[in-house]
């Protein structure tokens, strides 16, 4: 699977993404978000918040969205305008 990171997260984490395999008993959005938090104190920071989106294969979705190994999974945080 691929992982993408935009925006700040993309700053905070260092880097535009990762290839990665599913991890175990991960079969949704939140749960690989939570996967994820697991890699050091600077994913935490980053992806801890609450507020971050998500978009599996270019779609948005909230974070029961099922994911399997072959996906793409954004994640970005909400962007404001004025």
């Amino acid at each position: 699977m691929k992982v993408l990171f935009f925006g700040s997260l993309r700053e905070q984490l260092g880097m535009g993404g990762l290839s990665t395999a599913l991890p175990d008993g991960v079969e949704t959005v939140g749960q690989l978000l939570t996967n994820l938090q697991t890699q050091g104190d600077e994913w935490k920071l980053a992806l801890g918040t609450g507020n971050v989106l998500f978009a599996v294969n270019q779609d948005m979705v909230d974070e029961h969205a099922a994911i399997s190994d072959g996906d793409e999974v954004a994640l970005f945080p909400p962007v404001t305008g004025g």
